[in-house]
């Protein structure tokens, strides 16, 4: 028993080394971060312990189908998309407005095509 509750605290030491030197600096709290290392490996069960619970801030992973804004977006993340602020009604005019704007380019290129033809004759 007394092998096994050694083997876990080893463990859990080397764990907790681990990821406190691989941590990122904002993600530490309450001490630096050469602090920290310095207590999991002279006291190695209770700042294993401490690191875990109180050393380290967790951070949720965003969930694929939710959207963040920049405030809950994780750093290096790429920035939220603005969002469309304008009703349907609105939306739904423009894209009239714009099939409407292309319809008329479009006519306006074959009266120039028409044009060309006929002078060349």
């Amino acid at each position: 028993m007394p092998v096994l509750f050694s083997v876990l605290v080893i463990a859990l030491s080397i764990g907790a080394l681990i990821d406190a030197i691989v941590i990122s600096e904002d993600r530490v709290r309450y001490l630096p971060k050469v602090a920290w290392v310095i207590l999991i490996v002279l006291v190695p069960l209770v700042g294993s312990i401490f690191w875990f619970a109180l050393g380290r801030e967790y951070r949720r992973a965003p969930a694929p189908w939710r959207e963040y804004t920049d405030k809950g977006a994780l750093p290096g993340s790429a920035p939220a998309r603005p969002r469309d602020t304008r009703s349907t009604e609105q939306q739904l005019a423009d894209l009239d407005m714009e099939i409407e704007e292309w319809r008329l380019r479009a006519e306006i290129e074959k009266r120039k095509r028409d044009q060309g033809e006929g002078s060349v004759g």
